[in-house]
C-alpha cells in the first residue's frame, strides 16, 4: 500500500475512533499516534490500517484497549522531583502573597490520569497553608478524557510501589495505610473534584491560580497546542502561573506566557492578551502568511463590530461570551475579562432579561427569536430604557448551529407612554427570576452532595463485604485449628497408650516419629535424634540386623518382617526384642516404614 493510502487510512480510522468514542485525535501528532497505533495493531497481529479499521468494528472491546494505548496515562507521585520543589518553595508562595486572607485558591490538573499529580498537588498546597486553612479555600479540578483512570483517581488507592517517590513523612502525614494499600486522606480528598475534560473540544475552567498540565501538551500538533494555550491563558487569572512538562518549552508563544523558572518550566500569563492576538497564535501555528491574511481581516470585522450602533453579543454554543461591541459593554457594563466567559455567569444573561432560555428556544428552531419592549435600568437609574432584544442564530455551512448573536435595540422613545405601568411588573418579574436563579444553584448544590453521599455509602459496603469476607476466613481458619489441635492430642495420646517401641521412618529413612515406649527401651529422647538416619543409630539395638527387612519392605518385595533379636536396653540388661517391619503408605504409594519393638525375657540370668 502506499504513502497516501496508507495516510488515508489512518485519517478514516481517527474518524471512526471520533464518532465511536467522541474523541477526536485529529490534534494528536501524527507520527506519535501511528507509532502508538502500529504496537497495538502488532498485538493483535494486523498489519494494515485498513485491516485494524475492519477488526475494530467487529470487536467492539478492541476500541477500549487501542484508547487506553493512544492516550498513555503514565504519572507518578512528585514526578521530576526537582521541578516539584521550585513549585512549591517559589511558586506557591507568590500565589499565597496574592490572596487576600480566606480567598479561595483554584487549581487545575489538566490530564490529570490516575490523580497521582493533583494529589501530589493537595499535599504541597496543604503543607502550605496548614490542614485546616486547606480544606476551607483549596479546590483542585482533576480532568481527564480516560474515565477508567478518572475512577481511579477518585478512589484515591495507591500500592506501596506507586507512593515510593512520596517522602516517608508526608506520606504518613497525608495517607491512610491498610496493609499494602496507601489511601490519600479523606478530610482532604473532598477539596479535589474528578471530572472528564477534552482539553480540545470542552471550555476551559476559569479563574484559576495555578494550572498544571504536565507531559500532555507534547501529544498534540502545533495548531492544536497553540488552540489550547489559548485557552490556558483564558483560564488563568493575571496572577496565574501555568506548570507544563520538562519536554514543552513554549518558547514560541510568549506573547501568552512568559518564563518564571524556565529549566523546570514553570510560566507566568502575560495579562490582558486580545482575543485578536490568540487568533493570531492559533494562525501562526499553521501558516505565518496566511496568518497575517487572518489577522489583518478580523482587525476590519472587529472595526466594523466595534462601531455598530446598537449593543450587540456573540454567544458561542458552548455558552461563552464571545464578543461584545462597544455599545454593549458600555450598556451592561462589560469588561475585556468578561469575553471568554460563561454568559450564565453574567449579569446579563438575566437583566434586562432572562436570555438563556430564549438561547436554547433558538438554538431548537433554528430560527429568530424577538423580546420587545424589555425594560433596562441605566447605571445612573436616572432613567429607564426599553430594548427590543434579538437573537439570532449563527449557522454554519452545513447548517451546524455556532452560536447566537443578540441585538439589543433602544426602543425607549417608542414607549415612555408605557414605562410606569409596566414598571412594577419587570420588578416583579425580575425578583422572581433571581430566586429561580438562586433555587438551581441550591438543586445543584443537593444533587452534589448526594452524589457524594451516594459514593461514601458504596464504599462503606465495599469496605463491609471486605471485612465480612476476612471475619469468615478468620472463623474457618479458627475452626480448623481447633481440628488440627484435637486431632494432635489424639495421635498424642494414641501414641503415648502404646506399650510397644514404635519408629516411623520417611522415604529416606530419616526418623519422622520416636514415640515414649521407644524412648524407654534405648534411652534416647524424639529431640535428640528426629532427622538422623536410622542406621546411624548407636543403640543397644542392632540396628544392622534390620537394614535386609527394612529394604524388602521398602522395595516392595515385602508386606511384613518379623524378627527376634539379642539387644541391650537402657539399662545395661540384654533382653530379647521382638520387631515387626511393615511400610508406611499414603495414597497408595510406599512412603516410608513403620517399626513396632517389644522387649522380651531377660537374658542371662
Amino acid at each position: 500500500m502506499g504513502e497516501a493510502m496508507q495516510d488515508e487510512a489512518f485519517e478514516a480510522l481517527l474518524n471512526y475512533l471520533k464518532r465511536s468514542r467522541g474523541f477526536d485525535f485529529t490534534g494528536y501528532k501524527r507520527p506519535s499516534l501511528m507509532r502508538l497505533m502500529k504496537k497495538r495493531m502488532a498485538k493483535v497481529k494486523v498489519e494494515s490500517y485498513g485491516e485494524y479499521f475492519d477488526f475494530l468494528q467487529v470487536n467492539s472491546v478492541e476500541l477500549t484497549y487501542l484508547f487506553d494505548a493512544l492516550l498513555l496515562n503514565v504519572t507518578t507521585f512528585f514526578r521530576d522531583a526537582s521541578a516539584w520543589q521550585s513549585l512549591a518553595e517559589e511558586i506557591i508562595p507568590r500565589i499565597l502573597d496574592f490572596k487576600a486572607e480566606n480567598e479561595p485558591i483554584r487549581v487545575w490538573s489538566a490530564g490529570c490520569a490516575s490523580g497521582e499529580e493533583a494529589y501530589t498537588l493537595a499535599i504541597i498546597l496543604a503543607e502550605a497553608l496548614g490542614i485546616e486553612e486547606f480544606k476551607k479555600r483549596v479546590k483542585i479540578y482533576a480532568t481527564d478524557v480516560d474515565e477508567d483512570t478518572l475512577t481511579q483517581g477518585r478512589l484515591a488507592s495507591y500500592t506501596a510501589r506507586v507512593v515510593r517517590n512520596v517522602p516517608e513523612e508526608l506520606r504518613g502525614r497525608y495517607f491512610d495505610t491498610a496493609r499494602t494499600v496507601y489511601t490519600f486522606r479523606n478530610e482532604l480528598r473532598r477539596a479535589i473534584i474528578f471530572g472528564r475534560h477534552d482539553l480540545v473540544q470542552d471550555a476551559p475552567i476559569s479563574r484559576l491560580d495555578l494550572l498544571v498540565c504536565r507531559n500532555t501538551l507534547m501529544y498534540f500538533n502545533a495548531e492544536t497546542q497553540a488552540r489550547i494555550l489559548a485557552r490556558f491563558h483564558f483560564a488563568l487569572k493575571d496572577t496565574g502561573f501555568l506548570f507544563v512538562g520538562k519536554a514543552e518549552m513554549l518558547l514560541t508563544h510568549n506573547n501568552l506566557f512568559t518564563p518564571v523558572q524556565l529549566k523546570y518550566r514553570i510560566f507566568s500569563k502575560v495579562p490582558k492578551v486580545s482575543l485578536r492576538d490568540r487568533l493570531q497564535v492559533i494562525a501562526e501555528a499553521e501558516n505565518t502568511v496566511v496568518g497575517n491574511h487572518l489577522v489583518e481581516n478580523m482587525r476590519l470585522r472587529d472595526e466594523a463590530f466595534e462601531c455598530l450602533a446598537v449593543a450587540q453579543i456573540i454567544v458561542d454554543i458552548q455558552g461563552n461570551l464571545i464578543l461584545a461591541n462597544r455599545q454593549a459593554r458600555s450598556l451592561f457594563n462589560l469588561s475585556s475579562n468578561d469575553l471568554g466567559r460563561p454568559f450564565q455567569d453574567l449579569e446579563l444573561s438575566y437583566r434586562p432579561a432572562e436570555l438563556r432560555s430564549p438561547i436554547q428556544q433558538v438554538y431548537a428552531e433554528q430560527r429568530p427569536l424577538q423580546l420587545t419592549n424589555v425594560e433596562f435600568p441605566t447605571l445612573s437609574k436616572s432613567n429607564i430604557l426599553y430594548l427590543d432584544i434579538e437573537i439570532i442564530p449563527l449557522l454554519g455551512s452545513n447548517t451546524e448551529v455556532l452560536g447566537v448573536t443578540i441585538i439589543f435595540n433602544d426602543s425607549t422613545r417608542t414607549n415612555l407612554l408605557e414605562r410606569e405601568l409596566q414598571r412594577f411588573t419587570q420588578e416583579l418579574e425580575t425578583a422572581y427570576e433571581e430566586l429561580q436563579c438562586t433555587n438551581e444553584e441550591l438543586e445543584t448544590t443537593n444533587e452534589e452532595l448526594q452524589s457524594t453521599n451516594e459514593e461514601l455509602e458504596t464504599m462503606n459496603e465495599e469496605l463491609q463485604s471486605s471485612n465480612e469476607e476476612l471475619q469468615a476466613t478468620n472463623e474457618e481458619l479458627r475452626d480448623r485449628t481447633v481440628q488440627l489441635n484435637h486431632v494432635n492430642a489424639f495421635m498424642e495420646s494414641i501414641l503415648t497408650s502404646i506399650r510397644v517401641g514404635m519408629v516411623v521412618l520417611d522415604s529416606r529413612l530419616s526418623i519422622q516419629l520416636w514415640n515414649g515406649r521407644a524412648v524407654e527401651l534405648w534411652g534416647l529422647r524424639m529431640e535428640e535424634i528426629q532427622g538422623h538416619f536410622f542406621f546411624d543409630l548407636d543403640i543397644g539395638l542392632p540396628v544392622e540386623q534390620l537394614r535386609i527387612p527394612i529394604r524388602s519392605c521398602q522395595a516392595g518385595t515385602s508386606d511384613y518382617e518379623e524378627l527376634e533379636l539379642e539387644a541391650v536396653n537402657r539399662r545395661g540388661k540384654t533382653i530379647s526384642c521382638r520387631v515387626i517391619c511393615t511400610p508406611l503408605i499414603v495414597e497408595k504409594l510406599r512412603q516410608g516404614i513403620i517399626l513396632l519393638m517389644e522387649e522380651g525375657a531377660v537374658l542371662g540370668q
